[in-house]
Formats: structure tokens, C-alpha cells, sequence
């Protein structure tokens, strides 16, 4: 449903977020998180998880996503 650079920018700010807190209960980096955001139709969609989780690698992309969301 969003695009990867879509994605990264609502990661961040989730992440941003929750670290604002300063929650006793919660890390003082890298949060764990999952958002499930669920789309005008029913096949449309969108996880999104905390960008440290993709250090290492890249996640995969849906090419429908970064096509739509140029025009």
C-alpha cells in the first residue's frame, strides 16, 4: 500500500514516538513494533516494522507500490 520510502518515513516517526515517552517499560533504542495499517479495499494493505530491523537487509518490495506512488 505505501511505498518503501513511505514506509521508512512512518517507521521512523512511530519509532520517534514511542522513544519520546521515556516509558520505564519500554527500551531506550531500537523499539520493536509491528503496525498493521488496513487499506480502502480488502487486498489493500500495509506492515510496517522499526527500519533497524532491515540493518542487514533489504525488505522486499512490492513494484505496484513504488509505480503508484509516482504519479
Amino acid at each position: 500500500m505505501f511505498s518503501k520510502k513511505e514506509k521508512i518515513k512512518i517507521a521512523n516517526e512511530i519509532e520517534q514516538l514511542l522513544l519520546s515517552f521515556n516509558h520505564p517499560e519500554m527500551p531506550a533504542e531500537k523499539p520493536n513494533f509491528k503496525l498493521h495499517v488496513v487499506g480502502a479495499e480488502s487486498w489493500s494493505w500495509a506492515d510496517i516494522e522499526p527500519n533497524w530491523k532491515y540493518e542487514n537487509s533489504d525488505p522486499g518490495i512490492n513494484p505496484w507500490n513504488e509505480i503508484a506512488r509516482q504519479k
